[in-house]
């Protein structure tokens, strides 16, 4: 709901830095792969109930998301490089509940209705870019140079990370976030379902 707002807050400095590395030879696939490896610390981290660490480990990988696209900008975007972006990102953010199960198997329920709703927001941004690529339509809403269709939503990027800053700073209150973001997630999803009967009928 607030990427667009934050794209254009952050395109600007973003895009400096990506130019940058860039000349410096660091590929757009080179940082989502090492965010990816970051990121997925998170996993080990939240077993060992170490929020800290695996906040470390989801800022750095946030950070690093950002980054490739700006990469991919400064060289030109790639279908490769958007195919991993993407796979990246919805392991991540489907491994950080799973991790949080891992240390506390009393929100197991919570973590596994979580990432559930991960599949539905998830599966109903792909299925509607797959579309939209077919019929070629594109859009600009949520940032230049994207590899997919970007359909908006009640839960985008910055509420999940949001999501997942909270799991780490108030982990006693991860049921009532996973619920709550679950039921967000569903909502989501719903009302892309409802767009794709209106715009693919």
């Amino acid at each position: 709901m607030l990427d667009p707002l934050i794209r254009r807050a952050i395109d600007p400095t973003v895009d400096t830095v990506g130019r940058f590395l860039r000349r410096t030879g660091v590929s757009a696939n080179m940082v989502t792969l090492v965010g990816a490896g970051i990121g997925l610390l998170a996993v080990p981290a939240l077993a060992f109930q170490a929020y800290a660490w695996a906040l470390t480990a989801i800022a750095v990988n946030r950070i690093l998301d950002g980054l490739d696209g700006a990469v991919a900008r400064a060289a030109g975007p790639t279908d490769l490089g958007g195919f991993l972006d993407i796979v990246a990102d919805f392991l991540f953010y489907s491994a950080v509940p799973v991790g949080f199960a891992l240390g506390r198997p009393d929100m197991a329920l919570p973590a596994l209705v979580l990432v559930f709703s991960f599949v539905g927001t998830g599966s109903s941004f792909l299925a509607y870019a797959v579309i939209a690529a077919r019929r070629g339509v594109e859009t600009t809403a949520r940032g230049r140079g994207k590899a997919l269709y970007y359909l908006g939503g009640l839960t985008e990027g910055f509420e999940t990370i949001l999501v997942l800053v909270a799991i780490c700073l108030f982990p006693d209150a991860f049921a009532w976030i996973a619920y709550g973001f679950a039921a967000a997630c569903a909502l989501t999803t719903a009302t892309r379902v409802a767009q794709a009967g209106r715009d693919f009928s």
